[in-house]
């Protein structure tokens, strides 16, 4: 192998980890804005988690490209339905958080 394949593959297995480690940082923030919001709207959230559904590139205030991720967790507020909730997060910022039409109890 040459020197030049050899750097190329350590600059391709640290930026992996680098986005996975960043990866991580957003959803543990995404889900403490979860649990927050679902304390807020007195539901409750279901399984403690959020996943990611989706991974798009858009710009920020300031017009830098950044990674727009949508994470979805599910929740209730009888006890008896469960529904969606979304958190969405431009780069380190939460842009948003939903809860779908749901029950009041």
């Amino acid at each position: 192998m040459s020197n030049l394949s050899v750097v190329i593959w350590w600059f391709v297995i640290i930026a992996v980890g680098y986005y996975w480690w960043r990866a991580l940082q957003s959803k543990a923030v995404a889900l403490g804005y979860a649990q927050r919001h679902c304390k807020e709207m007195d539901v409750q959230m279901l399984d403690q988690s959020v996943y990611l559904r989706r991974l798009w590139f858009k710009r920020n205030r300031r017009g830098a490209l950044s990674l727009w991720r949508a994470f979805y967790f599910e929740f209730t507020s009888t006890g008896e339905d469960r529904y969606s909730g979304r958190v969405v997060m431009l780069g380190r910022r939460v842009e948003a958080v939903q809860l779908d039409p749901h029950r009041v109890h």
